[in-house]
């Protein structure tokens, strides 16, 4: 009888070691992704520690349900994005008057910048049907078939969705550069 009870400890023990290392090992490789996806999803890097620390967290709780390591990114990107919209169920809103409110741009730099900023205000201004499946491909690589997985999408749709995306993005860069020539000219 002690005999079994040490070997079924060994045995949790063991068990428990392998899903450390796992976990490790998973935490090693995707962190930045995630991360970076995280940012990008809530644009505050104090919000987007905090969302992913919370994924991680989920996923450690899980990880027994991970069947394919090759599924790993995808599966820790729909628990980030649950815990993005969990945000935002126990969230209550502050409003301001925009009266009260002096905004300005104390940041001068150079052109490039600038045009980076310009892009990613664009990006965005697009709404959320077209910017996520974007942003999966653009920061990711996700393939249209992936994207579909992903957000529960026909990739037919996913396809429309990045087109239009990439439309309205041009659309918009040219007509700035069209009302900046105007302008000046």
């Amino acid at each position: 009888m002690i005999l079994r009870k040490q070997n079924s400890s060994a045995s949790v023990s063991k068990n428990m070691a392998d899903k450390q290392k796992r976990y490790e090992a998973l935490v090693h490789a995707l962190h930045a992704d995630i991360y970076r996806y995280a940012f990008w999803l809530v644009k505050d890097k104090h919000i987007a520690e905090d969302i992913v620390q919370e994924t991680f967290l989920r996923a450690w709780k899980s990880l027994d349900s991970l069947n394919d390591e090759k599924a790993a990114k995808s599966w820790l990107i729909t628990i980030l994005r649950r815990e993005n919209a969990r945000r935002f169920e126990r969230k209550q809103f502050d409003l301001v008057d925009m009266d009260d409110v002096t905004l300005t741009d104390d940041d001068i730099s150079h052109e490039g910048k600038m045009e980076q900023r310009e892009l990613r205000r664009h990006i965005a201004s697009l709404s959320e049907e077209y910017r996520e499946p974007l942003m999966l491909q653009v920061i990711f690589g996700f393939s249209g078939e992936e994207i579909s997985e992903q957000l529960g999408l026909n990739k037919n749709t996913v396809m429309t969705r990045l087109f239009r995306a990439r439309n309205q993005l041009k659309d918009a860069i040219e007509q700035q550069s069209t009302t900046v020539e105007q302008a000046n000219g």
